[in-house]
Order: C-alpha cells, then structure tokens, then sequence
C-alpha cells in the first residue's frame, strides 16, 4: 500500500482503515478485521460487476450490428458492404485511440475518464440510431469506438487498482463474462431486435444501460491518479496507433467473403512496419504512450504471449460454428442461435466454480491442463455431423463453454498479478491493445481454415462438413501452441492471488 500511496493520488472519500490500538481486545480486533476484508470484498465486487456491464455494453455493440445490416441498408437506401464501413471504422477507431488510454487516465482521473467514456459512447449510440444516412452513422460509429477505446482498458484498471489481491479472481471473472457472451449473444439478440422493433432500437437500448452506468461510476468509481503526468507522446501514439488500425483492417478484410487480397496483404504489411517503428519509439522514449516494461514480469509476458494465442482460437469459434450449422448442417438460424447458446450457458455455469479450482490447482496447472481440454473441445466440434443427436451437440457446446470460462479468468488474473499498481495503467493499454488484436486475428483464422480447406478440393460448391471439420482441427492444434508459454511458468506463480501455495500449507498442518 505504501507503494501505491507513493505513485497515486485518490480523490473522494474514505480513508485508510482504522487499526486497533493496544487496548482494544483481540476478539475485537479480529471482529474488525473481519468487517473490513467484508467491505473490501463487496466494494471491489460492486465496482468490478459496474466495469463489467459497462463492457457488456461496448463489446454487444461490436456483434449486435452484423445481422441488422441488411435492414440498416434499406434504410439508408445503400448497400449492406457500404454499411458494413461502420463496422470498421469502430474497429479501426478503437484501435487508434486504445493507447492513449492509460495517460487519459492517469492524468485526469480514472473515475473521470471511465464515466466520460460512458458519457462519449452513449451520445454516439443516440447519433447511430438517429443517423439518416450512411456516412452520418460511419461518422456516429468513430465518435462510438472513441468511447469504447477509453472505456475498456480504463474499466479494467479501475477494477485492478480498487481491488485487494485476494479478491481478484472474482474481480477478474466478472470482467470475463462480457468477452464470452457477448459475440455468441450479439447476433441473435441483434435479429431480434431488427426483426420486432427496427434497427435503430440496437442502439437506442444503450441509453438506459448507459445513464445507470454514469451514475454508479460517478457514485462507486474511486478517482485514481498519477502524481507524475509526463506529456503525451505524441509520436508513440501515431506510430501506434496506425499500426494497430493497419493491422485490425488488414485483418477484417480477411475476414470477409470476397477478399480483397492485395489491400488486405498492404494494410498487414503497414502494420507490421508500422509496428516496428513504433517498438523503436517506444524504447527510446523516456515516458512512451506504450509502456513494454510490464513484459519484464514473467507472468504478464506468459499470459500476453499463450493468452494471445489463445484468445485468437476462442475469437474463431462464434464464427465457424453458426456457418457449420447453417451451410454444413442445413439447419436455420435460430435452431443455430439455440445450438451455440450452450456455449454460454457453459460460461456462466464455470464462474461458481473458477477460484475454487485456481486454489486447489494453482494457475500453471489450471493453464495447461485445462488448455488441452479446450483444444480438445475445439477438436471436438470437428466430429459433429448433421446427424449427430441434438444432446451430444449441445453437451460438447456446454463443455467447450466450461473450458473457455476458466482459461479466460486464468489468463485474465494471472495476467495483473505481478504488476505494480504504479504499472497498472501502463499494463492495462497494453492487454487492451494486445487483446483487440488477438479477437480479430481469430476471426481472420477462422476464416483462413476455412478457405484452405475449401481450396482442397475447390469444386464450387461451397464448404462442406468436411472443409468445416478441417478447419476446426486446425484451429484446435493452434491452440495447443499457446501451452509452452504457461509450462514454464514457475509452480508458485501467482500465489498471492490464487492462494494455492498458503491452502497446502495450511493443510500439512
């Protein structure tokens, strides 16, 4: 604590605990520590459910758009391809402005640039509802990713500085549940919405999840700051910046049906030089808007390097798996939409259970072991056919759910573990940056597999079950890749957070 006194000013109330002098009793000073681990533990879960709702908000709005697309383009009397730049430009604005969120925070408060960030991304729901042409719902769409560039990785280091260690599994896990619901939610929830009540009311719907979001983080949110505010690098944040919205484009071109590949071959080829360039900057900077120094922590550097790999595979899975049961199965798409929603009812069914299993196991054999029954879930969905019984289907569904829940609150904790709490803001911008990457790369990968298989045979026709079982394979032996990078972790990794170490302890005792 003294540390993080040192490096942070908090504005708002409450002060710091109260300790019992001499004279009071042992049974009271243990009453008292026991009231105060109580507060702490409900403050920083009521802070980390309001972070939470707010990325459930943000990361709905990436998905929920997809399947409204056609409706919007009559509407706008357009195409759904030229609509479809709205999509982008809120990837590419969220890429762009994700770096600088660690600075705005330390800067000007992090409860100030949170509910701000609500403020931005509510006002440019309103203007995309209301928009009556397509480039004022693009220009809507930039205005929206500026919010959620802010709102994500400055969420997330609200919840890490406002919570103990000990309390931050379940912090952690309330921030992983909108991640893994929200892309297999968003397109059944956007057709409905589309269908009942018009397009428009996708984004009218935020209004009120954003009011209440403001006025809990106003309310809750402790104001953090930095006391030594360097300015802004100006330089890092270009060169940053357009490498990650080179990359993410290069990426989501990849990701659509007719790829053009000579634009999406020189948006990757930018971002990469890009990137290069901007690693140089940053080393050579003496306050860099990117800080790499959270990657001197072997546990963040594990996390960032498996996680990524990871994180890529998962991305993969909502959009391989509704193709495969449309195309590949015959089936419509709300038999589909049913069908994937075991796979959410196994993420939520997991949370009960995650730090339980951190603490009985420690991180590194939770990674590993529980890594390779992900990849076999993956493997898995590469043995169903349309004739498979409806039970199993959704029995692999739920159990790929399961694993995927406890691999991200894994990765998740383990990732900020180690960090100082004057790195956090640093540490934060980075997982952000790396995790916008790693989710469109997914995607890309998916849709990758999917084509090589195809261009086996190449017969016209379209994939088959077979082109759809390949590329499942595929991606199921990427993610075993990632696993080299949690084996050599340290047994005791983690161990202030997971408690692994002290409950074998105690036991021995």
């Amino acid at each position: 604590m003294n540390e993080q006194a040192s490096s942070l000013e908090v504005s708002g109330d409450g002060g710091p605990p109260q300790h019992a002098g001499k004279g009071v009793a042992p049974s009271a000073t243990k009453a008292t520590d026991s009231e105060q681990q109580s507060s702490s533990a409900r403050q920083s879960a009521v802070v980390a459910l309001v972070v939470a709702g707010a990325f459930f908000m943000e990361n709905l709005d990436g998905t929920v758009v997809a399947t409204a697309l056609p409706q919007m383009a009559r509407s706008f009397g357009s195409t759904p391809l030229t609509v479809s730049l709205g999509m982008s430009a809120y990837l590419l604005t969220l890429a762009v402005f994700i770096p600088v969120s660690g600075w705005l925070a330390d800067r000007f408060g992090s409860r100030n640039v949170f509910s701000g960030a609500i403020a931005v991304f509510l006002t440019a729901s309103v203007l995309c509802g209301a928009a009556a042409t397509v480039w004022a719902f693009v220009g809507a769409r930039i205005l929206q990713g500026m919010g959620g560039a802010m709102m994500v990785p400055v969420g997330r280091l609200v919840v890490l500085r406002s919570t103990e260690k000990r309390h931050l599994m379940r912090a952690i896990a309330y921030l992983t549940w909108p991640a893994l619901t929200a892309p297999i939610l968003g397109p059944p929830l956007g057709g409905l919405i589309t269908t009942c009540v018009g397009w428009r009311w996708i984004f009218f719907i935020n209004v009120p999840l954003g009011l209440a979001g403001i006025a809990l983080a106003l309310r809750l949110v402790p104001n953090h700051r930095a006391e030594r505010r360097p300015p802004l690098d100006w330089g890092g944040f270009l060169l940053s910046g357009g490498a990650l919205a080179s990359l993410m484009y290069g990426l989501e071109l990849i990701s659509r049906q007719n790829v053009d590949w000579q634009t999406a071959g020189l948006c990757l080829a930018a971002g990469l030089g890009l990137g290069v360039a901007a690693l140089r900057h940053v080393r050579r900077h003496p306050h860099p808007v990117v800080d790499l120094w959270p990657l001197r922590v072997p546990t963040f550097a594990a996390t960032t390097l498996g996680g990524s790999i990871f994180r890529i595979t998962i991305s993969s899975a909502p959009f391989l798996l509704p193709l495969m049961f449309q195309i590949g199965f015959g089936l419509n798409a709300f038999v589909s939409g049913l069908l994937v929603l075991a796979a959410f009812a196994g993420n939520l069914a997991m949370k009960p259970f995650t730090t339980a299993l951190l603490r009985r196991f420690g991180f590194r054999t939770v990674l590993v072991g529980n890594g390779l029954l992900t990849a076999a879930s993956i493997g898995a969905c590469s043995l169903l056919f349309a004739g498979t019984p409806f039970w199993i289907t959704v029995v692999v569904l739920f159990a790929g759910g399961l694993c995927r829940s406890m691999e991200f609150t894994a990765i998740g904790t383990l990732a900020f573990a180690d960090i100082p709490h004057e790195r956090m803001s640093g540490a934060s911008a980075f997982a952000a940056m790396t995790q916008q990457v790693a989710s469109g790369m997914g995607v890309a990968v998916g849709a990758l597999a999917l084509r090589a298989a195809i261009a086996t045979h190449d017969n016209g026709l379209g994939p088959s079950v077979a082109d759809f079982h390949l590329a499942f394979a595929v991606v199921a032996a990427l993610t075993l890749a990632g696993l080299p990078s949690f084996v050599r972790l340290e047994p005791t990794a983690g161990e202030e957070v997971s408690g692994h170490t002290r409950q074998n302890v105690e036991g021995s005792h």
